[in-house]
């Protein structure tokens, strides 16, 4: 017979806890939404640019690695090409060896005594014996020939491995350096995203006014610190408007120090590709009131940035990704000091 009992309804305390908690949920959502706000267009500004910063900073150690690696290239491909002529004068050298001992056998193996024994005539012997003295003295510098090569031989694949090593692992840090610079791009895109369509536009705007006013920048009466310094610092002005492109030297786009290594590499003179190394390229100028226009402008502690100064207290770099090479007041950056290349 089927049960026909009421089903039991929840007990006073049950419903109590259940609402409490459902209640804690509610204020829980409330106070994380309240906690957690939509940053503004000047909050996701900032943090946009300080990644830009990051991100600059691990380009120049991009730079670096690239720039190590090139060169490990050109000295391997040179070391190579040592080996193969090595190796080739190694093999014409056993070549000559085995001449020499192919015309010692055919002179006479014979024990010389027996030799003079035999002969009927002892002056042609004695021309023969000194025939083979030579060809024995010709042998004997031919052996040493090639111990000598066959040293030198050694060395120099010895430095190859060591160099294959070394650019093993410099392609190995490039790799992290290209991963840790399109991260930083990653995440500040990502934040861009969270603003509006508007806000977006704002930022664009606010660069593009940025642009503009670098083609109204006042130099003053500003004087080239050297005849290369006025041929780089023309070389970057053609530049003005080029994108900045992380890793970029050129000649349509440019990072920080692809610009200055760019510009003056027109001007006929080589400078090291990464701002670091480029702090050592001329001699120091600590005070902002001694630069000269075409001299060498860093930036933060770390030097990861460079420019040309300008005149007037402005600077012609390329600023970040999203910008435009371009003129700004020194004063935007922490200056740390300048070089006269």
């Amino acid at each position: 017979m089927a049960s026909h009992r009421r089903p039991k309804q929840p007990s006073r305390t049950r419903v109590t806890v259940l609402t409490a908690t459902a209640a804690a949920a509610v204020a829980l959502t409330a106070q994380t939404a309240q906690a957690d706000p939509k940053p503004s267009k000047s909050e996701v500004k900032e943090k946009v640019d300080k990644l830009y910063e990051e991100a600059e900073h691990a380009t120049e150690k991009y730079n670096g690695a690239k720039e190590k690696q090139e060169k490990l290239d050109e000295q391997i491909d040179a070391l190579q090409d040592k080996v193969a002529r090595g190796q080739e004068e190694l093999n014409t050298l056993r070549d000559s060896i085995g001449s020499v001992a192919s015309a010692q056998y055919r002179s006479g193996g014979i024990d010389p005594s027996v030799q003079l024994f035999l002969s009927g005539d002892p002056d042609t012997y004695l021309e023969k014996a000194s025939a083979l003295d030579q060809l024995g003295a010709k042998q004997t510098d031919a052996i040493r020939d090639i111990q000598a090569k066959q040293r030198t031989l050694a060395q120099q694949r010895q430095e190859a491995q060591g160099k294959l090593k070394d650019l093993a692992e410099t392609r190995e840090e490039l790799g992290k350096k290209k991963k840790e610079v399109q991260g930083k791009l990653a995440a500040a895109q990502k934040l861009l995203n969270t603003l509006t369509a508007a806000e977006r536009a704002e930022l664009a705007a606010d660069e593009s006014r940025a642009n503009r006013a670098s083609s109204r920048a006042d130099l003053g009466n500003a004087v080239p610190a050297s005849q290369r310094a006025a041929a780089a610092f023309s070389a970057a002005q053609s530049k003005i408007g080029s994108p900045y492109v992380y890793g970029a030297s050129g000649p349509s786009s440019f990072d920080c120090s692809g610009l200055t290594s760019w510009a003056y590499a027109q001007a006929g003179v080589s400078i090291p590709r990464t701002s670091q190394a480029q702090a050592s390229a001329g001699t120091r100028i600590s005070s902002q009131s001694q630069l000269q226009q075409g001299d060498l402008v860093f930036f933060y502690g770390d030097l990861h940035h460079v420019g040309f100064y300008a005149g007037n207290g402005q600077v012609l770099h390329a600023p970040k990704p999203g910008a435009s090479v371009r003129y700004e007041s020194i004063n935007n950056m922490p200056y740390m000091f300048g070089v006269r290349v």
